[in-house]
């Protein structure tokens, strides 16, 4: 099967782009810090922000972190079933210039999990609590750019996730009508 004319261009551009970020983590400060900012997109960090919610608000708050969990839920069917049927290799696995800096959760590179998961909880978070955005917005950039400088994720399996992770997020508010509304309604 011939190449398609555009596909090989953007390959190469997205590895360029992998390679580039990749070597970032070669120092030893940015990696402990995007090894840890991942270590924390793992679920640790949205456990945490589930439970302070039902902590500081109560049936709102455990509303919302059943809205993120559900979420959380489909999210994780969806990137599952993504992964096993594109089924394309890890950049550290396609290319001996990039090294992985952390160990790779599963298999395979597309999309990333991780930004999916961090997309999407985010924009439903803060649509409960537009405050969050402060926090949640530079967490989910960090989280995004942790799993290209690690070597796990094509640039492309990043920007992908954030479409999938968006559109996720926006059905997901859809079913759940009124969430604006949730906010300051006590």
């Amino acid at each position: 099967m011939r190449p398609q004319p555009l596909r090989k261009p953007i390959q190469l551009h997205d590895m360029g782009w992998c390679l580039r970020a990749n070597r970032w983590g070669q120092g030893n400060g940015i990696r402990r810090f995007f090894a840890l900012i991942s270590r924390l997109g793992d679920g640790v960090f949205w456990y945490l922000l589930m439970a302070a919610l039902i902590a500081f608000d109560g049936m709102a708050g455990l509303a919302a972190s059943a809205h993120l969990a559900v979420t959380g839920v489909i999210a994780l069917a969806l990137y599952k079933l993504l992964k096993r049927w594109t089924r394309r290799p890890r950049p550290f696995a396609s290319d001996v210039r990039i090294r992985a800096w952390v160990a790779p959760l599963d298999e395979f590179s597309f999309p990333s999990g991780h930004t999916l998961h961090a997309v999407a909880f985010s924009i439903v978070a803060i649509a409960h609590y537009p405050a969050l955005a402060f926090l949640l917005i530079p967490f989910t950039v960090c989280v995004a750019v942790s799993r290209v400088v690690l070597g796990l994720h094509y640039p492309s399996d990043v920007l992908a996730a954030f479409g999938i992770g968006s559109a996720l997020a926006a059905i997901s508010l859809w079913a759940v009508p009124g969430v604006g509304s949730l906010v300051g309604a006590e």
